[in-house]
């Protein structure tokens, strides 16, 4: 049904950055029913204030698969169901890019929990994802890693699954 899709990368732009580890996990709206995790060589250096921020460094990446080896993976994980990320913008179109890269079309269904949060809860002081789920009573572990943010997000999303009425989830 969804796939929940979290990144990390080397900058904040899809057209300069690349992605330095990715989580995918198959989620039915209640339960995680499988994932796939893994590092990604960039085959660019990593910026200081990326490997500050999530601990990933160039020798973590060395010898990870290069994205083009992963591809296929990303693409069997997250075929037939619908991208879910929080700030669909920067994952889906990081990934999107990638394919690009490679000569393949990535076109999937996508959910923003950033967007679908504000508005079935309104008024939160903030809709980052940390703060998000500390005020929706969501543990986190493991912030600012691809799996730990995925994890967080299914958790969000199943969180907003229970509180949303009819009509409010919108597909993109």
């Amino acid at each position: 049904m969804y796939a929940v899709v979290d990144i990390e990368t080397t900058g904040g732009s899809y057209k300069t950055g690349k992605i330095t580890e990715i989580a995918i996990l198959q989620f039915n709206g209640y339960e995680v029913t499988d994932k796939f995790v893994t590092l990604i060589n960039p085959q660019i250096p990593i910026p200081w204030f990326v490997k500050n921020l999530t601990g990933i460094d160039d020798k973590m990446v060395a010898k990870a698969p290069l994205f083009s080896q992963v591809a296929s993976k990303i693409a069997e994980y997250t075929e037939n169901r619908i991208f879910v990320a929080h700030n669909i913008g920067f994952d889906y179109n990081f990934v999107k890019q990638e394919f690009q890269y490679l000569g393949h079309e990535f076109d999937r269904k996508k959910i923003c929990t950033v967007k679908l949060s504000r508005k079935i809860v309104p008024d939160l002081p903030s809709y980052s994802l940390g703060k998000l789920c500390q005020s929706l009573e969501i543990d986190v572990f493991d912030r600012h890693r691809a799996e730990g943010d995925a994890q967080a997000t299914a958790l969000l999303m199943r969180k907003l699954l229970q509180l949303s009425k009819k009509n409010q989830i919108k597909i993109l």
